[in-house]
């Protein structure tokens, strides 16, 4: 019995900031972004929009195909939480109306938390391959204006249905882990906005591929030349880019730059348009490379490095299945990507200014998400989601 990635689905919001906008108002050059870090866009969410409606979103079409009865765990990753003690997946699960006989968790180690959620899924499905486990993960990435974050900002969400014999992927079981204590990147309770050591937490990421990944050999894990494409932790698009040309020299690896490239560029179409989504990103990076339309993937072998600063990292693989085309959700990716709002420079900082109340009082959010999904209000402290 196989288990793995069954469907897959994801989200972002209905407006984006261009980030030649940023590169005008700083009087720099736009391909410092566009090529520099690899960046075009930047989703914004709105005011009525966070992690519980994109991460909803997200897992409305794969319920559209999957019975809501073999769901019985929902695992909700994100850094970004709306609560200290209750979890998101638990507004979640009311949107989505998933069976009460259901464990629902969040889970959080900055960008890894996903998939620490989709290695404790298949374990669960192996356990009994009669049920399927619902993996979300949802954030906003968001940096103090004029800091050298902000370009790197971004949100989005990804639903992972796991489940056994999958449709998709089927994930192997060898993994390689790594863990250390720094302080590349976190953000305290008190702050909205991250704390980054960003050449420190480069430093952090490498270390941590090349130690994952000689754990993942040391598991019997398949050796660099065998895999096909590599999907990266995406804080920004060319990080893949460094993390791929570090991986290739550590293992020594026989394939030129044209090829070493290939192996990675399909992942990042999409995060070049919507910007940073911690613990989607990765996966966000797989959509794009099962979406893309001029790739035959079935049998293809596919790495995996997920990273979350702090920092826990994991090397694992999956083999894409035969027939994958057929479960893609391509068309409404598009559609949805295709149907965001630009905002002006103007309009972003209205955006990036508002704060959610936080008196106790009761606050209706002004309508501007398009999506299935918002938050309605906030009220005695209480945040009341509804469905459009």
């Amino acid at each position: 019995m196989s288990v793995g990635i069954d469907d897959i689905s994801f989200y972002t919001s209905n407006f984006y900031l261009d980030l030649k906008s940023l590169a005008d108002v700083q009087n720099i050059d736009a391909e410092k972004y566009y090529q520099g870090i690899g960046q075009e866009k930047m989703g914004i969410v709105g005011a009525d929009e966070d992690v519980v409606t994109m991460a909803a979103a997200a897992a409305l079409p794969l319920l559209e195909r999957c019975e809501r009865s073999q769901i019985d765990t929902l695992m909700f990753a994100t850094e970004t939480g709306v609560d200290q003690s209750k979890a998101a997946g638990v507004f979640v699960h009311g949107l989505l109306d998933l069976p009460n006989r259901c464990r629902v968790v969040e889970l959080k180690q900055a960008c890894y938390s996903a998939t620490a959620a989709i290695q404790m899924a298949c374990a669960i499905v192996a356990r009994d391959p009669r049920r399927k486990v619902l993996v979300l993960a949802s954030d906003i990435a968001r940096y103090d204006l004029a800091s050298s974050g902000e370009a790197t900002q971004g949100c989005g969400a990804v639903a992972v249905l796991i489940g056994a014999n999958p449709k998709l992927v089927e994930i192997a079981p060898e993994s390689g882990r790594y863990t250390e204590d720094v302080m590349d990147f976190w953000r305290p309770n008190y702050r909205s906005t991250a704390l980054v050591d960003g050449k420190y937490s480069t430093k952090i990421y490498l270390t941590a591929l090349k130690q994952a990944y000689s754990d993942y050999l040391e598991q019997g894990g398949a050796e660099f030349d065998q895999l096909d494409y590599l999907c990266y932790h995406l804080p920004f698009s060319r990080m893949a880019e460094k993390a791929q040309t570090q991986l290739s020299r550590y293992t020594h690896s026989e394939r030129d730059k044209e090829a070493l490239d290939a192996m990675v560029m399909p992942t990042l179409n999409y995060n070049r348009i919507i910007g940073n989504s911690y613990t989607a990103s990765i996966y966000i990076g797989l959509a794009s490379l099962l979406d893309n339309p001029e790739l035959e993937l079935s049998g293809q072998r596919v790495g995996f490095f997920s990273y979350g600063s702090g920092c826990v990292s994991e090397f694992f693989s999956g083999t894409v299945m035969p027939g994958y085309r057929d479960y893609l959700h391509t068309d409404k990716h598009q559609a949805m990507l295709q149907a965001r709002t630009e905002l002006s420079y103007t309009e972003y900082l209205k955006f990036y200014n508002f704060e959610c109340p936080a008196d106790g009082g009761d606050h209706r959010m002004p309508e501007q998400t398009k999506g299935p999904f918002r938050l309605e209000a906030i009220n005695q402290h209480k945040r009341v989601y509804s469905a459009r």
